[in-house]
């Protein structure tokens, strides 16, 4: 599902020389649900930004469901981010002026399916996540645990490759945090692969897999033991 081999990402600002990977390499197969952890200056977030096509890598080779996008220009990365890639963020992204239904739809209309389709989708996606009553509401009147879910159910409908998730519980409490862990752990049981960034070690032991990053390397890579199933 995913391939990188000696991933190296440097930035240059002024006198200032800053390796953030080097010579990265990662296999994750398809229906893995792994966690990216280390501490802040690890590398784990520009690692999440290549792999989700919105930053690119100095030197390296990536294979995202068996093609090659190592060297595509923006607008083929901007495609890719929506056929293949599902994005959770922290702050959720949704857009405060539609309703929630429309935001699920975004991804649907970006890529062009008919309404009815879009529509349909949507609704199915939202039901998955168990907000088949709030559609018609806008984000501002939804808890953040409920917002979470609508941009799960965003993150699903183009049924992408691999669902990418970015501290998906940095902003809820501890019994949304278990809901939306529990939404995770549904959908790879039904066969999604899921790579999910955090700092949370109660968080990482839902996952299969853990990456811990630091100083820009791959320093462990280990199965869950004791996995915490919800």
């Amino acid at each position: 599902m995913i391939q990188v081999n000696d991933i190296l990402k440097r930035y240059v600002t002024g006198d200032i020389d800053f390796t953030a990977l080097e010579s990265v390499t990662l296999k994750v197969e398809k229906g893995e649900f792994t966690a990216i952890m280390g501490p802040s200056g690890s590398g784990k977030s520009t690692f999440m930004n290549i792999l989700g096509c919105l930053d690119k890598m100095d030197s390296g080779t990536y294979l995202l469901n068996g093609q090659d996008v190592s060297n595509l220009y923006d607008n083929q990365l901007a495609f890719i981010r929506n056929k293949e890639i599902g994005f959770v963020f922290q702050s959720f992204n949704l857009l405060p002026r539609i309703s929630v239904l429309e935001n699920v739809e975004l991804p649907m209309l970006y890529a062009g399916v008919p309404l009815r389709e879009r529509r349909k989708r949507a609704l199915s996606a939202l039901e998955k996540v168990g907000l088949s009553d709030r559609v018609k509401h806008r984000p501002n009147e939804i808890s953040g645990g409920q917002k979470q879910r609508v941009a799960i159910a965003r993150a699903m409908v183009n049924n992408p490759a691999v669902i990418m998730a970015d501290e998906p519980t940095g902003n809820l409490d501890t019994k949304s945090s278990i809901e939306i862990m529990k939404i995770f752990q549904r959908l790879n049981n039904e066969g999604a692969t899921v790579l999910m960034v955090t700092h949370e070690d109660d968080i990482a032991k839902c996952a299969k897999r853990v990456v811990r990053f630091r100083d820009g390397n791959i320093v462990d890579d280990y199965p869950v033991e004791g996995r915490t199933v919800l």
